[in-house]
């Protein structure tokens, strides 16, 4: 199995299968123990359409921040649950597992993936980096001795590397991506209306009002404006109000500052060889968070380079570690396994 273990979404994909799993990464529990409701089944989905609506009763865990775990029980509980229904609940399967994990992740970061894998059954843990994947997963030539930029902007991180030779030249990695988007929103709208909304509706903002510069508002489908609803933090009550998708931009304006200077701290780092060849090549833009409306047209504008969006963005980590897992004894050598961390 390869697994896309991200801050919002975990994907899986089985040898010979391709991709056949896509849940967002949330856990509902009962409040003050580690027991999964429903039997289990309160994982993705089900689990994410509980947030901000569950009684006291029940907790709703995200496991990962920003890239890595915080929640080592809950991220147990959510790969065991993971294995069990991709091998159509066999309890004795023990499979071998590839997990993507950020560049910026420590020793003791990936020593907790390495745990939470075998403790959920695996037979065998590799690590790859997700750029490296990334970049199998959009087709692109890494194996090949000239440059290649892949900039992955997740849920939890955004994750820029430059490779060449199938291996990391150099590296960058923020934990600012999509989450941070949706709690740039929802800061927004408190400061600015005082009303608290949950983190599903700060989302669904930023998905259909959200962009990245003035000139892609013109893509947004609608009348530009949506009415949010939460909490009046003075009044105490419910309370709705309009706002444009101009308001969204002006909100989403500081996690992008601080995606797009991470690609000039990058390029600048980068030698004259590799830099020639991204001038032809360019980099090419992966995760979620790429689907932000103008992204691609402003990394374009303030870098000169050519930029496209991968094929099915979402997707491009975990099709690369489909790559991976089904030439798992060609890439031994270039994976990160629990005996190589010891």
């Amino acid at each position: 199995m390869g697994i896309d273990l991200g801050t919002a979404n975990t994907r899986v994909c089985v040898r010979g299968q391709g991709v056949v799993l896509d849940e967002p990464t949330v856990v509902a529990v009962k409040k003050g123990t580690d027991e999964v409701l429903l039997g289990g089944a309160a994982i993705g989905a089900t689990a994410k359409e509980m947030l901000g609506r569950t009684p006291l009763s029940i907790d709703v865990i995200r496991p990962l921040k920003d890239g890595v775990i915080a929640d080592f029980d809950m991220t147990e509980a959510l790969l065991t649950y993971f294995i069990r229904r991709v091998h159509h609940r066999r309890h004795w399967i023990s499979p071998r597992i590839i997990v993507n994990v950020p560049t910026g992740v420590t020793a003791v970061e990936k020593r907790a993936v390495f745990n939470a894998a075998e403790r959920a059954g695996a037979r065998k843990v590799y690590l790859v980096d997700e750029p490296r994947a990334a970049g199998l997963g959009a087709g692109l030539p890494i194996h090949e001795a000239r440059a290649t930029m892949i900039v992955d902007i997740g849920g939890g991180t955004t994750d820029i590397a430059i490779l060449s030779l199938a291996d990391v030249v150099i590296s960058s990695s923020i934990r600012v991506a999509g989450d941070a988007m949706d709690d740039a929103v929802s800061q927004y709208i408190r400061r600015n209306y005082n009303i608290l909304v949950g983190v599903n509706s700060a989302e669904e903002i930023k998905i259909r009002l959200g962009s990245a510069s003035p000139r892609a508002e013109a893509e947004i489908p609608s009348e530009g404006v949506i009415e949010v609803k939460g909490r009046d933090l003075l009044a105490g009550v419910p309370r709705a109000v309009t706002i444009t998708a101009a308001e969204v931009r002006e909100a989403l304006a500081e996690p992008v500052r601080k995606i797009t200077d991470l690609i000039h701290e990058t390029l600048e780092k980068t030698g004259p060889e590799l830099s020639g060849d991204l001038l032809e090549r360019g980099m090419t833009l992966c995760g979620g968070g790429v689907l932000l409306r103008g992204l691609d047209q402003l990394i374009h504008e303030q870098t000169g380079l050519p930029v496209r969006v991968a094929d099915d963005p979402m997707g491009t980590v975990v099709r690369g570690t489909a790559v991976f897992l089904d030439h798992l004894d060609e890439f031994k050598s270039i994976l990160e396994s629990a005996e190589d961390d010891l």
